[in-house]
């Protein structure tokens, strides 16, 4: 047998050459052990070489050129199998990946909530890592949060695989979410003494971004409202943990993320509105994920058969004659009333009271649509909750009232300069503050009149209507939050007070003059901005008349 030219020999693998058949056995050969010696063998070095067959010799030769070659080929099967591995690890990717590639674990989810998946898996996870480690209340309110987010996981696979249900139908299947959104906020209401109370603010004030699912066509500026208003309280965190602790800090960062990821979640895949299946069955209130029933069980019984098909409506034929009809009668003119039966004084009730008493059923015309109101509670004691009682105390240094009605004599005169005032859900009610203390913060409170002597930090106006603010003597900095109509009286001591608003309407500030009068100044609402070629300016509105 003649052998082939060298170059040619050196291209194929020893084993697989055509000429010799099949391949012999090669006891103790593998292509590693020519990647381990390689660099030796190749630089000049006597490592030892994997045992070779007649083959080899017959291929490569018998000289230290031989052993080189064979050497190399090692090499090169070597980084062969290596780029095939990463191809391979490529593919596994892909097909474990949103495509659903295969008969993968993902097969049958829809694309969305694998996405909303990923979302569960890591901002969601690492909220609720950093509130484990916080403790206390901020733990117990993310295991809640976790609760409604899983929540409309499910109605996201309910949605991926079912059409779109009646409006009745769909207000149903939002229950679950809605009720898990009550708990989480009625937690913030229960634990208003929490030292970690702003951090509860913050998660009610945005958990009602889960109703995104029902918020068509804008689903995604909502979940960013929601988002602004929490981070009212977030900035207080970190103006209080900033420098003292960094977990703090995190949990800011982790849990307005999860809102920042869910907004482009929106944006991707479902951007006017929940995204339906077009070819599945339509969504019904028990619409749920097929189970597995227990081995040996008897199938369910089938349900009741379809309402019967409403009468077809009358042909267009019936419908022209009674249009007819109706013309003839109004061209009747004054005898359109001939058959009209005349009602003298004594048969008017607003003339005759004495009808009024007689008994009877009252005749009326027909009762405006109401929705359905759902099914009576089996315990009428459930449906009313118990009035929060009113409190007027001091709680380590923060004065806490709440829940004040129609009390005009509220005073706090005890105070000290470290001491905060907390006024919550006061109801046309007088509250007077003495002495000089720290900060008052106004929350959901309405027609209250507050005055106070010092501030020396801020005073806060949130979520309240028809508040009135007198300063009798200094204060830096007030603050009006999503309030509707607040006066501010300053005092002469105070007019160099800033005032910050926001989301806020009706608000106007009333300086003192000279005669112990006021004059009223309205605070803008309406802006205008416009684009100078470097930034945007903002100006205040004139509003012309």
């Amino acid at each position: 047998m003649s052998a082939e030219p060298r170059s040619q020999q050196s291209r194929s693998h020893p084993l697989a050459d055509p000429r010799l058949g099949p391949a012999p056995a090669c006891p103790g050969w593998d292509p590693t052990d020519g990647a381990r010696i390689s660099a030796r063998e190749l630089g000049g070095g006597r490592a030892p070489l994997p045992p070779h067959t007649a083959a080899d010799v017959t291929i490569y030769g018998s000289g230290a050129e031989g052993r080189k070659q064979r050497l190399r080929t090692a090499v090169d099967m070597e980084r062969l199998v290596e780029r095939l591995e990463k191809a391979v690890e490529r593919l596994e990717t892909v097909c474990q990946g949103p495509g659903m590639c295969g008969d993968g674990s993902s097969k049958g989810v829809a694309q969305y909530v694998q996405a909303f998946d990923a979302l569960l898996a890591g901002p969601v996870a690492e909220y609720i890592k950093i509130s484990k480690e916080v403790g206390g209340d901020v733990q117990k309110h993310a295991e809640m949060v976790h609760a409604g987010l899983m929540s409309e996981r499910a109605l996201l696979v309910m949605a991926s695989q079912h059409q779109q249900p009646t409006e009745n139908a769909f207000s149903s299947l939002l229950k679950p979410i809605s009720e898990q959104i009550q708990v989480v906020q009625n937690f913030r209401e229960k634990n208003r003494g929490s030292k970690l109370f702003n951090h509860l603010s913050a998660v009610s004030e945005s958990i009602p971004a889960l109703g995104w699912v029902a918020m068509a066509p804008k689903p995604g500026p909502y979940v960013k409202e929601m988002t602004d208003a929490a981070m009212f309280y977030t900035n207080r965190i970190l103006k209080e943990y900033k420098d003292v602790d960094k977990k703090q800090v995190d949990w800011v960062k982790a849990y307005l993320s999860i809102w920042t990821e869910l907004q482009a979640y929106i944006k991707e895949y479902h951007t006017t509105g929940l995204t339906w299946n077009k070819t599945g069955p339509v969504a019904t209130e028990g619409a749920k994920s097929p189970s597995v029933p227990p081995a040996g069980a008897a199938p369910p019984p089938p349900g009741p058969p379809p309402p019967p098909a409403p009468a077809p409506v009358g042909s267009s034929t019936d419908d022209s004659a009674s249009r007819s009809a109706l013309f003839a009668q109004i061209n009747r003119g004054e005898g359109i009333t001939s058959g009209l039966r005349h009602v003298s004084d004594d048969m008017k009730t607003h003339k005759n009271p004495a009808l009024k008493n007689q008994g009877g059923p009252v005749r009326s015309g027909p009762k405006p649509f109401t929705a359905p109101k759902p099914a009576c509670n089996a315990n009428p004691a459930q449906k009313t909750s118990l009035k929060a009682p009113a409190l007027l105390e001091l709680e380590g240094k923060k004065w806490r009232v709440e829940n004040q009605e129609n009390a005009t004599n509220l005073v706090i005169s005890d105070t000290e300069l470290k001491q905060v005032a907390y006024v919550f859900k006061c109801t046309n009610s007088t509250l007077q503050i003495k002495g000089k203390i720290n900060s008052i913060t106004l929350d959901n409170c309405k027609k209250l009149g507050l005055v106070f002597d010092d501030v020396v930090g801020i005073v806060e106006i949130i979520n309240s209507r028809d508040v009135k603010v007198q300063v009798m003597g200094k204060v830096p900095t007030i603050s009006i939050n999503k309030t509707d109509g607040c006066h501010v009286y300053l005092s002469k001591n105070s007019l160099d007070c800033e005032i910050v608003s926001a989301k806020s309407s009706e608000m106007n500030v009333l300086i003192p003059t000279e005669g112990g009068d006021f004059t009223e100044f309205p605070v803008p609402e309406q802006f205008k901005t416009v684009w100078n070629g470097q930034k945007l300016v903002t100006t205040v509105t004139e509003i012309a008349g």
